[in-house]
């Protein structure tokens, strides 16, 4: 019943933000003038959808976004997350950590922590293009990974673009990281097996981090979670895709406008901020092993499988899950789907082995 109400949530939150946004982009073009008309697609997306996912899009609007939104604007979208119940246990904790460097200070949701454990930890980083999303929202789906996983997880309260483009975020999850492992005796944290997780742009987030892990040389990561990361601004702006390949969800529109406001230019230039796009990273080589996972029609799929094959050409053990018929966010609004629980499965599996945990057989009610 939890993880329905889950996707239930996710999927109001979905439509909320996106009926918004539908406005906003009217608005926009009111200003502006039309945009050019999208070009159909050579295959009707819909079909391409497994039956059991289908349902849920029928309430999603198709929309187009562009780079009109004004900051209020993208305030008010940020606004639009319903409260989200925690869960009776494990613990819960609000840490403030001092800015690396003089910056700002980092908020932090610590999960499950209990001295004189010692327990595998994941430092998580939370969803949203890198311009909306909180950590807090996703604190009840971490609980029941902290207790299914028996494990510690502190995710990041990062600071969102475009008000803070790169490297701003990087050094919050940097300021997390190294404070979770600095605490771990404190926290009842095992330092030698800590992991990175997230999901969307805090997979990408992930990613990130464990670059700057291994070339800051301070802090052994031992794995990344990639939940269909978002790992390459040249996707959707000079890497077209498939016009039927991210139609639902999140698109090339989307993306374009969260790839600007991280970098702090139009993506898909030659050149990138050193650092904040894992897809134009040349040496793969010494990173944490790796789960990435994306579904079959998600727009990331092609940079994500990429990415997973430069990986494992660098010598990283690394899995790569790609679901057929799933589109973007698919595990959350579909959660009881068969096809979300055996993503979810792998994603916690994937994990379970490198904490040198029992692999489980099914998810737990």
């Amino acid at each position: 019943m939890r993880v329905a109400l889950n996707g239930i949530f996710w999927l109001a939150r979905t439509f909320l933000i996106l009926s918004l946004t539908m406005f906003v982009v009217a608005h926009s073009h009111a200003q502006a003038g039309d945009v050019e008309a999208p070009t159909k697609p050579s295959i009707d997306p819909m079909t391409l959808v497994a039956p059991e996912l289908r349902g849920p899009l029928k309430a999603i609007p198709k929309l187009k976004i562009t780079a009109d939104i004004s900051p209020q604007q993208l305030g008010m979208l940020r606004k639009l997350q319903l409260p989200r119940p925690r869960l009776a246990e494990p613990s819960v904790s609000e840490k403030m950590l001092p800015g690396r460097d003089g910056g700002p200070d980092v908020k932090v949701f610590v999960i499950n922590a209990t001295p004189g454990e010692h327990r595998p930890a994941i430092l998580h980083t939370h969803g949203g293009g890198y311009i909306i999303g909180s950590a807090a929202s996703d604190v009840p789906d971490l609980q029941a990974m902290a207790k299914t996983l028996d494990c510690v997880i502190v995710t990041v309260e990062y600071r969102l673009a475009p008000e803070t483009p790169f490297p701003g975020s990087l050094e919050d999850n940097y300021t997390a990281l190294k404070w979770l492992y600095t605490e771990a005796e404190t926290l009842g944290v095992d330092k030698s097996r800590i992991a990175l997780a997230g999901e969307i742009a805090g997979g990408g987030h992930a990613a990130i981090l464990a670059i700057a892990a291994r070339d800051r040389g301070e802090i052994p990561i031992i794995f990344q979670s990639l939940v269909y990361p978002m790992l390459d601004d040249r996707t959707g702006s000079s890497r077209p895709v498939p016009s039927y390949i991210g139609t639902y969800v999140w698109t090339a529109e989307y993306n374009r406008f969260g790839w600007k406001a991280f970098l702090g230019q139009s993506p898909g230039q030659e050149k990138a901020p050193i650092g904040a796009v894992p897809s134009r990273l040349t040496d793969l080589k010494g990173l944490a092993a790796a789960w990435i996972g994306t579904g079959a029609i998600d727009l990331f799929v092609d940079e994500d499988i990429e990415y997973a094959r430069r990986l494992i050409d660098a010598g990283v053990p690394t899995e790569l899950i790609v679901v057929p018929g799933a589109y973007h966010g698919f595990d959350r609004i579909v959660p009881n789907s068969f096809a979300s629980k055996q993503f979810t499965l792998s994603r916690y599996n994937g994990l379970a082995r490198a904490f040198g945990n029992k692999e489980l057989s099914e998810l737990p009610e």
